[in-house]
């Protein structure tokens, strides 16, 4: 259980990280003509970087910043890296809420993978809700459909590997590190890894008095979930923050509805639930294991 238990004020922050993703994911989409997934994940990351700096002076926090376990920030950092550049290469090619749902698998991957990184029990109950996830996964993708799966679908899936990886050596850095070593070497990391890539091809595109405020929001909105998401789990258990954090899909299919023409499609909101359900499933696994722990 978190130190402090207020529901209510974690639904606000959630609201926040909810927020915060969805403005990341309209403005990658503002930018996906101008600029490629590495040119992006660069700006994004020195933004980021210059709000962590702030933020730790204006904490007194600069101090809990120092090299030290590099190896294992980048071992994260290059599957965070990866997600997240496959991320905003879907974005502009499936449906924002089918992106979206796909992205809701990243915590039943997890929980398949945990043992082989964080030495936890893989259960027969952890077996059966990645099996229930697959098939939500299946439902959103479609494979059956007329357009089978796609290079987005395809980049949309393979994105939660990479976020996986990452909350999973995030949860082994967590217990070693302070957070704003974490969030400091993340942004260094990241930033190394597009600037290299981005000059590599030879075709750096700047920004543009268009395309600069969108890369700031990205940029702000990334660091600002984080931040909010972070905060809700210190005020509600998991299991009170996953299903809050389930909003997202009918949000994010408004908002493509509204501004990208995106249809409201069934199967994505069936195959969501489905997902929602097996990380649920997951949830009340892992609170019922705790030493001393209660449903809220």
């Amino acid at each position: 259980m978190p130190t402090q238990y207020h529901p209510g004020k974690a639904a606000l922050w959630m609201l926040g990280a909810m927020t915060g993703m969805i403005s990341m994911a309209m403005a990658g989409r503002a930018v996906a003509d101008s600029h490629d997934t590495f040119e992006i994940m660069a700006w994004r990351s020195l933004v980021g970087m210059i709000l962590v700096l702030g933020g730790a002076a204006a904490t007194g926090r600069l101090s809990e910043i120092r090299a030290r376990r590099l190896k294992l920030h980048a071992l994260r950092n290059v599957f965070h890296f990866a997600g997240q550049n496959l991320w905003f290469a879907a974005l502009s090619m499936i449906p924002l809420a089918q992106l979206f749902a796909l992205e809701f698998s990243t915590p039943i991957l997890v929980a398949l993978a945990s043992p082989f990184v964080l030495h936890e029990a893989l259960t027969r109950r952890r077996l059966g809700a990645a099996a229930l996830g697959f098939a939500g996964v299946l439902i959103v993708a479609d494979p059956w459909g007329s357009g089978g799966i796609g290079l987005g679908t395809v980049f949309a899936m393979l994105c939660a590997f990479g976020f996986a990886g990452s909350i999973l050596f995030s949860k082994v850095l967590t217990r070693i590190a302070p957070m704003t070593e974490i969030l400091f070497w993340l942004t260094v990391f990241q930033f190394g890894f597009g600037l290299v890539l981005a000059l590599a091809d030879g075709q750096t595109t700047w920004p543009t008095a268009q395309s600069f405020p969108w890369l700031v929001l990205i940029g702000v909105a990334g660091i600002g979930a984080h931040l909010c998401l972070t905060r809700a789990l210190s005020l509600a258990p998991a299991s009170v923050v996953a299903p809050i954090d389930f909003a997202r899909l009918p949000m994010i299919a408004i908002v493509g509805a509204l501004f990208y023409n995106e249809p409201l499609a069934a199967p994505i909101f069936v195959g969501g639930a489905i997902i929602l359900l097996a990380n649920w499933i997951n949830i009340r696994r892992g609170r019922a294991a705790s030493p001393g722990a209660t449903m809220p």
